[in-house]
């Protein structure tokens, strides 16, 4: 049997690395779903030298019932079985502490102070990318892989984060928060495939995981009632106050602002929102336990004020971007919409060119370079008001 050619000094393997596959340690961050599998087995099927690493988040007996939950029982056994078909080694990390403190714990806080978190952005910003980023670094790897959607390209000034090709999966509202240094050494082989390549790759592969269905739900809240799990580790989370009109106005009384979010029209118990129906919820004020309610004009905002900004585009994020024209995205399930950065006092602000509603607190502003047919993601902050 012939050995491999070694790579020479300016060949590149897939992952960008100037030596021969058997040599390239990768880590691979397994969920136990499809697209991490396929991730890790079509590395393997490469010649890496691949170490795959599941978290344990919670409660190991608990997750065996939680069925479409990330991480559960069942998917840590999914993983091992694809780590042995295909030969390579396999981990489970213990992070329910670390899980509890960066993400459950955050996500139960955030609805206290009357804001609407994305738990899946804080675990990849700290469980995922911080911490097991480490572990990857530790156990010698010379990159990190996941599953995600979403591409890493290298261009002039380092390597750039770019919008998967497949726009329903693109995850990049769900990775703006990873810094420039993490982006050195992460590898996302999925990126530039879209999820029917990846299913058809895994049937050719013969995983187990092939016919899996995506998890649709946050994983430690398999029935989609959050305050249910906010009730269960914030007991006195659920204090009733006032719902207040725009105008001052006290309409009646609310069973906790962790109920409501902003833009929520249902569910407010007002009757026909006692003669200025419809009403919506315009803004929440937790130091004063008021759900402040009002007509859908109300909702309008088009000056977005962020915290913890991350930026990964070129230069650095100071007052040099001001009057910069940029794309942002306020949901997950919205597109780009234009932009500017702007200064109000002493801090640089998001400048929507048309205003729009149910902007809200705990939610993320994602910027992405508005050149024409750029998929380019420039980072992006935590929204804390807007005006």
């Amino acid at each position: 049997m012939t050995a491999p050619a070694l790579k020479d000094a300016k060949t590149l393997n897939s992952l960008g690395f100037p030596k021969s596959e058997s040599d390239t340690r990768v880590v691979v961050a397994m969920s136990g779903g499809v697209d991490s599998s396929v991730c890790a087995a079509m590395l393997a099927r490469e010649g890496y030298d691949v170490v795959g690493v599941t978290l344990q988040l919670y409660d190991h007996g608990e997750a065996i019932k939680k069925a479409k939950a990330c991480c559960a029982g069942q998917d840590i056994y999914d993983a091992k079985r694809v780590s042995e078909m295909m030969g390579f080694p396999h981990y489970v990390l213990d992070y329910e502490s670390n899980f509890k403190e960066s993400v459950i714990d955050d996500f139960a806080d955030t609805y206290l102070k009357g804001a609407t978190p994305i738990p899946c952005v804080r675990c990849n910003q700290t469980v995922k990318f911080r911490d097991l980023l480490q572990v990857a670094k530790d156990l010698g790897a010379d990159c990190m892989a996941t599953g995600h959607y979403i591409q890493r390209i290298d261009g002039d000034n380092g390597p750039e984060l770019h919008r998967g090709f497949d726009g329903g999966k693109d995850q990049s509202y769900f990775l703006f928060a990873t810094t420039r240094e993490q982006l050195d050494f992460l590898r996302f082989p999925l990126g530039a495939m879209n999820k029917s390549e990846t299913r058809k790759l895994a049937v050719e592969l013969g995983l187990n995981v092939a016919a899996k269905p995506d998890s649709q739900d946050i994983c430690f809240v398999p029935t989609g009632k959050y305050t249910d799990v906010i009730e269960k580790i914030r007991p006195a989370a659920a204090q009733p106050g006032n719902m207040v009109h725009l105008d001052g106005t006290v309409l009646g009384t609310h069973r906790g602002v962790m109920y409501y979010t902003i833009g929520q029209r249902r569910g407010l118990g007002l009757e026909h929102g006692s003669g200025l129906d419809p009403l919506y919820v315009v803004r929440i004020d937790a130091d004063k336990g008021e759900v402040i309610v009002g007509p859908r004009g109300a909702l309008l905002r088009d000056i977005i004020y962020l915290d913890e900004v991350n930026w990964i585009g070129d230069g650095d994020f100071g007052a040099e971007l001001v009057g910069r024209k940029v794309n942002v995205k306020l949901r997950s399930t919205t597109p780009p919409r234009p932009a500017v950065f702007e200064m109000r006092g002493n801090h640089i602000v998001i400048k929507l060119e048309t205003a729009d509603e149910g902007i809200s607190p705990g939610q993320a502003c994602v910027f992405y370079d508005p050149e024409a047919d750029s998929a380019r993601t420039l980072g992006g902050g935590w929204i804390v008001k807007a005006e």
